[in-house]
C-alpha cells in the first residue's frame, strides 16, 4: 500500500469577505465596519463646514451659490457616492468629500470672476482632465517615479499635518494674529474654556484606551467624548465660537453639541446640476481659465497622490516600491471625484487624509469605505444627528494617527543628503503651510535641484523634470498670473 500525501489549496473566501479580500489584507468585518465609522466622524464636520464656506463668497452678479440646507445635502450625497465608488471599485480604505482648501479657492478666486455655474462647470473641466491624465497612464507614471523613500517623507509629512490640523480645530493650538509668534497654546498661552477641555479629555481617553489595545479604541473616545460634550454644553451653555454678536474665543469650533429637535429631515438637492461648462471662458477670458484650471488640479493630482501613499503605509498595504494595491482604480475614482464635485455644485471632491483614522481603527479594505459612504447618505436624511459631535469630540483621533503615521519616519536615509533635504522641507512644510501639495512641491523641487549640483541630473527620472517645471509654475501662480492681468 502506497501512502499518498493530500497538498489541500486553501479555499478561496467568498461572499463580502472574498470581494474584498479581508481575511486577506489581515481584517476582519466587524473591524471594516469600526474603522468606516470612525472616517466618517473624523471627517462629517464636511457637511457643516462646506457650506460655511461657499457661503461665504459671491459670483460676479453678487448671487450666492445656494442655501445652507441645499449644500450640506449635496454635499453629503457626493461624498457617499464618491466614497461607496471608491470602496467597490478600488477596494481602498479611503474616504472622499469637497476638497478643504479647494473649496476656498473656487469661493474667493473662481467664483468672483464668473457665474456660480461656471465656476462648478470649471471644476467638471478640470476632474475630467485629470481623469484622461490617469486614463493615459501619466498620473499613475507619475507617481511611480517618485522615488520610494520621498513617498515615506509624504506620509510622515502628512502625519504631522492632520495632527496639527486636530489641535487647531480643537482650539488647542490657535493663531495669535500678533506680534513675530505666529501660533501659541490656547488663548494667550493657557488652555481656556470648556471645549479645549473635552478636547483634551477625548484625546487622553484615545491615548489609553490605544496603548491598552482596546477594539474601537477611537470610536469609544469619539462617543464618550461627545456624550461629555453635550452634558457641558447642557450645564455650561457655551455657545459657538461665531455668534451674531461677535466672536466667542471660548466656543466650540463648529457643532454645537445638544440633542437634536427632530432626527429626521427632507434633504433639499436643489443646487446639484447647476453648472456650466463653457460659461467661464466667455465671462473670465481664455488666460484666466487655464490659469484657474492648473492651480485646481495640480493641487488635486499631489494631494491625493500624498494621501493615498500615507493611508496605504499606515495599513501596511504598500508594495516595495511605495505604491498601493490598484493605484490606478484609486486614480480613476478620485479623478471622477473632481468632475463629480463640480456637476453636485460643491466644488472638487477629493480623498480626505482622515480616512487614516479609520485605518487606525483597523480598516484594511474598501468595505471600510462602503460604511462610510451609506453613513453619508443616511446623513441626507439624519443630518441633526450628525450636528451633535463636535470637533472636539473627532479631532482627538488626528492626533493619534498623526503619532502613528510619524514612524514610518525611519524608513528614510538621513544620512543620504540627496534625499533627506527634499524628505525634510516635504515634511516640515506640509504642517507649516497647512498644504500637502506645497510640502511635495517644495521636495521635488529640492531634489531635483540637489541631484543637478551634485551633477547626477541623468539619475533624475524625465517625469520628475517634468512635475518639477509644474511646480515652478505652481509656485509662480500669483506673479504670472498678475502679469497676464
Amino acid at each position: 500500500m502506497t501512502d499518498k500525501t493530500t497538498t489541500r489549496t486553501p479555499t478561496p473566501a467568498g461572499g463580502i469577505d472574498g470581494f474584498f479580500r479581508i481575511s486577506e489584507r489581515g481584517s476582519t468585518v466587524p473591524r471594516e465596519i469600526r474603522g468606516g465609522v470612525v472616517t466618517f466622524l473624523t471627517m462629517a464636520y464636511i457637511i457643516v463646514l462646506n457650506p460655511i464656506i461657499l457661503l461665504q463668497g459671491q459670483d460676479m452678479n453678487g448671487d450666492v451659490l445656494g442655501t445652507f440646507s441645499q449644500i450640506a445635502a449635496a454635499t453629503a450625497l457626493a461624498a457617499g457616492v464618491l466614497t461607496i465608488l471608491m470602496g467597490v471599485v478600488a477596494n481602498y480604505p479611503l474616504a472622499l468629500a469637497t476638497g478643504l482648501g479647494l473649496n476656498a479657492f473656487v469661493t474667493f478666486s473662481v467664483a468672483s470672476q464668473m457665474t456660480w455655474s461656471d465656476a462648478m462647470g470649471l471644476v467638471v473641466i478640470e476632474g475630467l482632465i485629470i481623469l484622461v491624465l490617469v486614463l493615459t497612464g501619466f498620473r499613475e507614471a507619475v507617481f511611480h517615479a517618485v522615488p520610494a523613500q520621498l513617498k515615506i517623507a509624504i506620509s510622515v509629512g502628512i502625519g504631522l499635518f492632520i495632527a496639527l490640523i486636530g489641535l487647531v480645530d480643537a482650539g488647542f493650538v490657535r493663531r495669535t494674529g500678533v506680534g513675530p509668534v505666529p501660533v501659541e497654546l490656547g488663548i494667550a498661552g493657557q488652555l481656556a474654556g470648556w471645549p479645549v477641555l473635552v478636547f483634551v479629555i477625548g484625546l487622553v481617553l484615545v491615548i489609553a484606551l490605544y496603548v491598552r489595545k482596546v477594539k474601537g479604541a477611537i470610536l469609544i473616545s469619539i462617543a464618550v467624548t461627545t456624550v461629555i460634550a453635550i452634558i457641558v454644553e447642557k450645564v455650561a451653555k457655551v455657545g459657538p465660537t461665531f455668534t451674531a454678536d461677535g466672536v466667542n474665543p471660548k466656543g466650540w469650533n463648529l457643532n454645537v453639541p445638544a440633542l437634536p429637535d427632530k432626527i429626521v429631515d427632507v434633504p433639499d438637492f436643489g443646487i446639484i446640476g447647476n453648472f456650466n461648462l463653457l460659461g467661464s471662458w466667455e465671462n473670465a477670458g481664455v488666460v484666466t481659465v487655464v490659469l484657474l484650471v492648473f492651480t485646481l488640479l495640480l493641487a488635486d493630482f499631489f494631494d491625493t497622490m500624498g494621501t493615498m501613499t500615507a493611508i496605504g503605509a499606515e495599513a501596511g498595504l504598500l508594495d516595495d516600491e511605495g505604491n498601493p494595491p490598484n493605484t490606478r482604480r484609486i486614480l480613476i475614482v478620485d479623478s471622477i471625484a473632481a468632475a463629480a464635485g463640480g456637476a453636485a455644485s460643491v466644488s472638487s471632491n477629493t480623498s480626505y487624509i482622515e480616512s487614516a483614522a479609520g485605518v487606525g481603527e483597523g480598516a484594511r479594505t474598501g468595505l471600510a469605505s462602503v460604511v462610510t459612504g451609506v453613513l453619508f447618505l443616511l446623513t441626507t436624511l439624519f443630518a441633526p444627528l450628525v450636528v451633535i459631535v463636535p470637533n472636539e469630540a473627532a479631532v482627538p483621533a488626528l492626533v493619534l494617527v498623526g503619532f502613528l503615521m510619524m514612524q514610518q519616519v525611519r524608513g528614510i536615509d538621513w544620512d543620504d543628503l540627496e534625499i533627506a533635504i527634499p524628505a525634510f522641507l516635504t515634511i516640515v512644510l506640509m504642517p507649516f503651510t497647512y498644504s500637502i501639495s506645497a510640502g511635495i512641491g517644495a521636495g521635488f523641487l529640492a531634489y531635483v535641484l540637489i541631484k543637478v549640483v551634485r551633477a547626477k541630473a541623468k539619475d533624475i527620472h524625465p517625469l520628475m523634470w517634468v512635475v518639477a517645471a509644474m511646480f515652478v509654475l505652481y509656485f509662480a501662480i500669483s506673479p504670472i498670473t498678475s502679469w497676464v492681468g
